[in-house]
This record gives C-alpha cells, sequence and structure tokens, in this order.
C-alpha cells in the first residue's frame, strides 16, 4: 500500500481545497413568450410555457 514519504503542508492541502465551497454562478436564459429570466431546460414560472407549449397553467 503507497504511503505518503512526508506530511503535506497546510498551504498545500488548503489549496488543494480551493475550489471546495466555490459559488457557482446563476444562469438564466430568457423565456421566449413572455422574455422573463427562467432556468434552462425548466418551466418558465411567470406564463407557464416550455418548448413552445403551455404546459402550466398560471394563476
Amino acid at each position: 500500500m503507497a504511503v505518503p514519504k512526508r506530511k503535506k503542508s497546510r498551504a498545500k492541502r488548503d489549496s488543494r481545497r480551493a475550489h471546495h465551497k466555490k459559488v457557482k454562478q446563476y444562469t438564466a436564459s430568457e423565456c421566449p413568450q413572455c422574455h422573463q429570466p427562467k432556468m434552462p431546460h425548466h418551466v418558465c414560472p411567470e406564463c407557464g410555457h416550455y418548448d413552445g407549449k403551455q404546459v402550466l397553467e398560471v394563476k
């Protein structure tokens, strides 16, 4: 079994973990019907359209 020869320093360990808690940027696309921002590949929460079809009744 492989065993490390030397202990990794705190700087090496922390630089490896630097991206662990990275916040992902919200990507929004525009709804073609109502032109409101919506998540890609999701039903528009404002008008209820998906792929050019009405799929939800919005009050």
